[in-house]
């Protein structure tokens, strides 16, 4: 089941990621369509001028004027323009231009070919405006005109956009697989701290057993003692190893009872507590809820990482932790467990679960989170913060389905 899941997420996520990419496509190409239509308005805008401004020249070189008009009406007229504009002979060659980086006024042989360089471009992206005479068609000059600067900058828009979406993408790319790295590093390695913490106690007290039975100093009661003793140990180290076991593989669970679950963790706690040097008191309000099904190991790991989270939000020396149990509705039930501890402010709350965070010296930050993987994706319940007020203690629910 749970490598079935693992399939479907990972199907799932490849779905998403093609959507994601070609929402991205569409996206471009909507705006290069857009931009690409706002050109070319622009462009038949700009021409309707340049032919206004051309039958203007037209009209007053065919008048009966003097011929500076001419370049009096280019000049005066035109000089309003926000797009490159030149006035060429009919040879070809410039007679005057404005909208460029070139002083009007400089006709030197090199300017007039820089001139002329710019026209042939000009004429290759728009077709020049004949001005002609009137009564016998001959032609007066060309007027070659260019994109103004807004449009250029409209044109270059979607590859601008292309590029700064492909670096975005890049970079959230490249940082969430660098996030997803060191998340992966930082489970592992606290899986193993985990491991080795988990394993650490009942293999200290076996080591302390087996050097009293070398000191060869028992009598047959401390010899049972011991042996009781060694076993409980070896049957921690079972339970443990039965847990780690069952990460990441299909978990079974089994319709049961809880309250035994209960009593197991509050007589493990009751053992546990003396050595932590604080009088706290674990105490059970169960009603009569009916079995529900659940992976005992697991189920275990999880109160037993609630209870230790709530002894150590016990600051003072003294305090209460009460396990209960009930309904939520006729489909679903609960388990809370309340702590007077030092309780969690309302940043905390959004934070308490993620994998690395922890408010102790020592501690890793696994144990929320990986108790809320337990009960959401291998018992499909929820786990959450009921309620917290900072000084007063802290309340966590699972829900589980009936």
């Amino acid at each position: 089941m749970i490598q079935s899941m693992k399939r479907t997420l990972y199907m799932l996520s490849g779905t998403l990621r093609g959507i994601f990419f070609v929402i991205i496509i569409g996206c471009v190409i909507g705006i290069v369509l857009y931009t690409q239509q706002l050109v070319r308005e622009l462009r038949a805008e700009a021409r309707d001028i340049v032919e206004f401004y051309a039958l203007t020249i037209q009209r007053i070189a065919t008048a009966d004027v003097d011929p500076k008009a001419l370049g009096w009406a280019f000049e005066n007229i035109v000089q309003r323009i926000n797009f490159p504009l030149i006035l060429a002979q009919p040879n070809g060659e410039p007679a005057s231009w404005i909208g460029l980086d070139i002083p009007v006024d400089n006709r030197s042989s090199e300017t007039l070919k820089e001139v002329k360089k710019i026209l042939q471009s000009m004429a290759r992206e728009n077709p020049p405006v004949v001005i002609k005479e009137t009564d016998t068609g001959k032609v007066i000059s060309y007027l070659y005109y260019g994109d103004s600067k807004n449009v250029v900058q409209l044109s270059l828009l979607p590859y601008i956009s292309l590029g700064t979406m492909g670096l975005l993408v890049l970079i959230a790319f490249v940082g969430f697989s660098s996030i997803k790295t060191s998340e992966q590093r930082f489970i592992w390695v606290g899986m193993a701290k985990e491991t080795a913490h988990q394993l650490g106690t009942p293999v200290s007290s076996l080591m302390g057993w087996v050097e009293m039975l070398k000191s060869g100093e028992l009598d047959d009661q401390d010899l049972r003692t011991v042996a009781r003793d060694m076993q409980m140990d070896v049957s921690r180290l079972e339970k443990v190893a039965a847990r780690f076991s069952q990460i990441g593989s299909q978990a079974a669970l089994e319709v049961q009872d809880l309250r035994p679950i209960f009593d197991d963790i509050v007589k493990y706690f009751q053992r546990r507590l003396p050595q932590s040097g604080k009088e706290i008191r674990i105490k059970q309000s169960v009603r009569d809820i009916p079995h529900v099904a659940v992976n005992r190991e697991l189920f275990e790991w999880v109160l037993e990482n609630l209870v230790k989270n709530s002894i150590d939000a016990m600051k003072q020396k003294k305090g209460e932790i009460e396990i209960s149990a009930g309904f939520v509705d006729d489909k679903r039930m609960f388990i809370d467990i309340r702590d007077d501890g030092a309780g969690i402010t309302a940043k905390r709350k959004r934070d308490i679960f993620k994998p690395g965070y922890s408010t102790k010296k020592r501690g890793w930050g696994l144990g929320l989170n990986l108790a809320k993987r337990i009960i959401e994706e291998y018992h499909h319940g929820r786990l959450y913060v009921k309620e917290s007020r900072a000084g007063e203690g802290t309340t966590m629910r699972i829900e589980l389905k009936l």
